[in-house]
């Protein structure tokens, strides 16, 4: 479930955010916005429904200024929790005109052992932060460096989604600075091009596709083992995400999808 959360939040990386302003226009989104995706886990010829991961869209005040609250929160099925048993809720509030992002949080139970992650980002003085803790391990707290633009985990989904993914060629790729628990890692997404793909509920969409450099480590192998398929349309939201683990792969579709300011027109009747 970590790594359906963490594929979810790192689909699209795009030079145009890259910049040390971390300074956008937002046209894709706007607060209400909530999907629900299922995720199923695949090793060898067994399929299993483990999951399912919801996003949510809210609107925030701070400061005098206006920004959106992200919610993402993840957990195993009743028939898959006996197995491993998950509970995750990830948090992330950022600044409405630019989406820089302004504080996260990460508070996760994976298999009875349970982790916390909180930043603060001070855009100003380029400062991360952060307060780290795993399992029976003391808190840490440290000061990380920003270089450039730099993201957490959901608001990179949001500010990339309003990539214009008519001005890339297939293979082009481009970077994206992301925080995980007390790194900064330099990740980059290489376009694959349009692709039309079906979903378990039999709908059929137009989408644009693209490959994601993942870190190596205690659930992801290294390299481009993620394929992330996103509706080729104004919302930009993504429909499929597959995703390369240790042990097996996953796969989370769309599911229920409601309250943008544009509606998915990408579907293929």
């Amino acid at each position: 479930m970590k790594a359906l959360i963490l594929a979810i939040s790192i689909l699209f990386y795009t030079s145009t955010i890259s910049n040390a302003q971390c300074s956008i226009t937002n046209t894709v989104f706007n607060s209400g916005e909530e999907a629900y995706y299922q995720v199923y886990y695949h090793l060898g010829f067994i399929w299993l429904n483990a999951a399912g991961v919801s996003f949510k869209t809210e609107p925030l005040s701070y400061d005098g200024k206006k920004g959106f609250h992200f919610t993402s929160m993840g957990n195993t099925h009743p028939n898959y929790s006996w197995i491993y048993e998950v509970r995750d809720r990830f948090e992330s509030k950022a600044d409405s005109t630019t989406l820089a992002p302004i504080w996260f949080s990460k508070n996760t139970s994976e298999g009875g052992v349970q982790a916390y992650n909180r930043y603060v980002f001070d855009q100003k003085y380029s400062k991360i932060y952060t307060q780290i803790k795993n399992g029976d391990e003391p808190m840490k707290a440290d000061t990380l460096l920003m270089k450039g633009c730099v993201f957490d985990l959901l608001t990179a989904i949001y500010a990339c989604r309003n990539l214009n993914f008519e001005n890339m060629k297939i293979n082009d790729t481009s970077p994206i600075n992301l925080a995980i628990e007390d790194k900064i890692y330099p990740l980059h997404l290489r376009y694959l091009g349009k692709e039309e793909i079906s979903t378990n509920d039999s709908k059929k969409y137009r989408c644009q596709k693209f490959s994601i450099l993942l870190v190596e480590g205690t659930i992801f192998n290294g390299g481009e083992d993620m394929v992330v398929w996103v509706s080729d349309d104004k919302a930009r939201v993504p429909i499929r995400i597959e995703a390369k683990i240790l042990i097996g792969s996953i796969v989370a579709n769309l599911e229920n999808y409601k309250g943008n300011k544009w509606p998915i027109t990408a579907i293929i009747n």
